[in-house]
């Protein structure tokens, strides 16, 4: 045991190895005589006193030196080592001053001649309290120890939160970072796409009128050589208009048809298309998935989009290489980048090359227009920007994957139609009895742009119809509101003010059966589906290609729509 409190009411249990029965009866009596209560257990052999220390429960050993059958050191010797907490005091008649001082040496906590039993109750209650002192040393330090230990431990969990802590702060901050950039990419590419909307908007109406005074220059003009040039500076601005459509492309602001496509069979169609435009030196290879999902999206868009990235990736390899077309189903989660494709349902087609990679630097800036890295002459900049406008506006996305000398891969995503290729769409038509034979019909032309408003007038004017004009839509509805017989409206899109769709709504809100056309430079989808008879028969584009404006109003008059423009098609491809 270590050590008892002094003044603990219970008995000092005291372990006793004396042969003489007097001396042991004298020592009991100082004890006694000095007012301590004692419990002595007396043993006089090695055996007994082995017993005794085997499981200890005395609070002091008292041994006389000499023994019949072992001396006083063997027994403190084994004290020592079964019990070494218990204070042993020798008290014997023959201990030198040699011998005790060898005795404490050896372990011993003090030493009585039997000659000076008065002194007993003394050395007694000092071993026990120097045992009870070291048994609250040896606790203390215990504590101290446990303590310390689990200090440490707890430094160590708070150290192990708080390093967990400051990586899960450096996870969001490069997480918000990473959100940031995109915010910003994202920014900068709606900032551009609006910057190009509107100058293809204002490139379009010149272009109108350009090409238009052309058209009716090339009729009037006799001599060859006249007609050669008007012709050249005819394919000039159409090569304009097809600039401005790429523009519109990344903008989302280009006319889309989208339908249920097998782009399996779209990509399979142009394999001769493709191996002529890219040239015999590269290799094409094409990887189908079968069960292929149904795209929805415009079928034109998505081969042009093919050939497109076809092209580039021709122009990234230097001689020879493999092309690889790719197509496959993806079910994807929440976008990380502003040109990837949103979650859900999608159907992909990757076009691949074994080029040379796109930098980092340059990766950051692809989809923006204009930004090219081929020589002066050898790009417009327009290519991977009108892929990312294509597919953001058909709900898709578009993904780059590319490593510096091994090559690039462009993945297209085009949200998954919910009706198979072929299906029919029709939707209810109300006619409206047509005019009286042989008088012509009459078309309102609403433009802001007098020069472009003497283009279309030009055009209708000569194909029969009696015009009127207005230069906004509030003069537009003047014209109705004074009763006039109008039969066909002819809307521009983006004029001050009032807009041609709301324009548009005006006009059905107070003459539901009179069909609208919008002639555009660009149209914003959103604004153009509130009205409800919006359709790719109801918008011409700017500059006018052909005789599309005519053949356009010549049917909507023929259909003479009440409230919906009603068609019975396929949308199959």
């Amino acid at each position: 045991m270590s050590g008892r409190d002094a003044g603990a009411a219970a008995p000092i249990r005291i372990l006793l190895i004396e042969d003489s029965d007097l001396d042991a009866e004298l020592i009991a009596a100082a004890l006694e005589d000095a007012g301590l209560d004692c419990r002595i257990d007396r043993v006089m052999t090695r055996e007994a006193f082995a017993a005794a220390v085997a499981e200890p429960c005395h609070d002091l050993i008292l041994a006389d030196y000499v023994l019949p059958t072992f001396d006083g050191l063997a027994a403190l010797d084994h004290a020592r080592g079964h019990c070494p907490d218990i204070p042993f005091v020798f008290v014997s008649g023959t201990l030198g001053e040699d011998v005790a001082v060898e005795a404490l040496k050896t372990g011993a906590t003090d030493y009585v001649v039997k000659q000076r039993l008065d002194r007993l109750p003394r050395t007694v209650l000092r071993a026990l309290a120097e045992a009870q002192a070291r048994s609250e040393r040896r606790a203390s330090a215990e504590a101290l120890r446990s303590l310390n230990e689990s200090l440490e431990a707890r430094v160590a969990a708070r150290t192990a939160e708080l390093a967990e802590a400051n990586a899960e702060l450096r996870r969001e901050i490069i997480e918000r970072q990473r959100i940031e950039e995109a915010l910003r990419q994202a920014q900068r590419l709606e900032a551009v796409g609006q910057l190009t909307s509107g100058i293809a908007h204002d490139f379009n109406n010149l272009l109108t009128v350009i090409a238009g005074n052309l058209e009716f220059l090339g009729r009037a003009v006799p001599d060859e050589r006249s007609r050669r040039r008007i012709d050249t500076m005819r394919a000039a601005a159409d090569r304009g208009a097809r600039l401005t459509a790429q523009l519109l492309a990344f903008s989302r602001r280009q006319r889309l048809e989208p339908v249920p496509v097998r782009l399996n069979d779209t990509v399979a169609a142009m394999r001769d298309l493709l191996q002529s435009s890219i040239g015999g030196a590269v290799e094409i290879a094409m990887v189908l998935e079968p069960g292929l999902w149904p795209a929805l999206a415009d079928p034109t868009q998505i081969e042009l989009i093919i050939l497109n990235l076809a092209i580039n990736a021709r122009d990234a390899m230097a001689v020879g290489g493999r092309l690889t077309i790719e197509t496959a189903n993806a079910i994807l989660g929440e976008p990380d980048r502003p040109e990837a494709p949103p979650a859900g349902e999608h159907v992909t087609i990757a076009i691949s090359d074994t080029g040379s990679g796109i930098h980092p630097e340059v990766l950051k800036r692809v989809f923006e227009p204009f930004f090219t890295t081929k020589e002066v002459g050898k790009g417009s900049g327009l290519g991977l920007a009108q892929v990312y406008g294509f597919a953001k506006q058909s709900g898709g996305g578009v993904r780059i994957e590319t490593c510096l000398g091994e090559g690039t891969t462009v993945r297209v995503f085009l949200p998954r139609a919910a009706v198979e290729p072929g299906a029919v769409v029709g939707e209810e038509s109300e006619a409206h009895p047509p005019r009286p034979q042989g008088e012509r019909p009459v078309v309102l032309v609403v433009d802001d742009d007098e020069a472009v408003r003497e283009i279309t007038v030009t055009r209708l004017s000569e194909a029969g119809y009696q015009i009127h004009e207005a230069g906004s839509g509030s003069a537009a509805l003047r014209v109705l509101a004074e009763g006039t017989d109008i039969d066909l409206v002819v809307l521009d899109f983006a004029m001050p003010g009032m807009n041609g769709a709301e324009a548009a709504c005006e006009i059905r809100r107070h003459r539901p059966a009179l069909p609208v056309i919008f002639a555009t430079g660009y149209a914003d989808r959103t604004a153009l589906m509130q009205v409800e008879s919006v359709c790719e028969d109801r918008i011409v584009q700017k500059p006018f290609r052909g005789t599309e404006l005519e053949r356009k109003v010549a049917a909507a008059l023929s259909e003479r729509p009440a409230l919906r423009l009603v068609v019975a098609r396929s949308v199959g491809v």
